[in-house]
């Protein structure tokens, strides 16, 4: 069965987590048999948003662009999971315009603590002014207002956070819910041949 086609759109400060939650959600969607894209924003940059700056007017081309191609995916059935910061809440809703189900993730995280981790040492250079314009630091982020799914990626664990995700797709019909999830591969053999012995199955 064809699912229709959404976009799930993580946003949230640099090292807060969208990329891994997104990939694991990948992983979880192609297990289920979806048609699925992952649009992630340095990817992008390197790619379709090549020469592009981080002026205020680059990075909304930048989301823009990223914006398009996720509306042209989930119009052909896809499920496109876009990671990107996309600080910006004006652009964030021409993006969601462009779409029919779109389904924000914001990934919060303090300040505080992104800049314990800095797994990019990116924070560190940011406040030595090495990066200027530095999303949280020396750049707006504007926090969502009303995302579908709100990720607190300071206290909860990437397993929390990506049930949360999952649960939500679930009860919306936009992923296929999938008992075998749940169970091991011999559990399911079990119960297999207990259908089997008892004629529910062939």
């Amino acid at each position: 069965m064809a699912h229709k086609g959404f976009t799930l759109w993580f946003t949230g400060l640099s090292g807060a987590g969208k990329t891994t939650l997104a990939k694991k959600v990948e992983k979880i969607m192609v297990r289920r048999g979806m048609n699925v894209e992952m649009l992630d924003g340095d990817v992008v940059r390197t790619n379709l948003s090549k020469g592009l700056g981080f002026s205020k007017e680059d990075r909304d081309t930048n989301i823009r662009r990223i914006g398009f191609v996720a509306s042209l995916l989930a119009r052909n059935n896809t499920a496109c999971l876009a990671a990107a910061i996309s600080p910006y809440a004006d652009i964030r809703r021409e993006v969601r315009a462009l779409h029919e189900n779109f389904v924000e993730v914001f990934t919060a995280c303090s300040l505080d603590a992104l800049e314990a981790r800095d797994v990019k040492g990116l924070y560190k250079k940011a406040r030595a002014g090495e990066i200027k314009g530095f999303t949280g630091v020396d750049d707006p982020y504007d926090e969502p207002e009303n995302a579908e799914i709100t990720i607190d990626s300071e206290n909860e664990s990437i397993d929390e956070s990506l049930d949360k995700i999952v649960r939500y797709l679930e009860t919306k019909g936009l992923m296929p819910a999938a008992v075998e999830d749940d169970m091991s591969a011999e559990e399911e053999a079990q119960i297999q041949a207990k259908l089997k012995a008892l004629n529910f199955i062939s």
